[in-house]
């Protein structure tokens, strides 16, 4: 079995408002060495899979289906084994 934690953030260019709105709420309370906030998603995942090529092909394609917008978001992964 293995766990995955999958990030997915806003591609390069893609306005994330939501992160500049934090990012202004930080310089007003005084957090003026934050430089830049990017806010994204956060996922964990237990894949039943005994082979680690089949678990990453299946949440590649569960990342691309299900999790991410494609056009919009990049995401990356982790992947570790764990017991049941």
């Amino acid at each position: 079995m293995f766990e995955a934690a999958v990030y997915v953030t806003l591609k390069k260019g893609i306005l994330d408002p939501e992160g500049k709105a934090i990012k202004n709420s930080l310089k007003s309370q005084g957090y003026d060495q934050v430089e830049e906030v990017t806010t994204g998603k956060y996922f964990l995942l237990k894949i039943k899979e005994r082979d680690r090529t089949a678990a990453e092909e299946e949440l590649r394609q569960i990342c691309e289906k299900f999790l991410v917008n494609m056009v919009l978001e990049d995401y990356s992964f982790e992947l570790r084994e764990v017991d049941r």
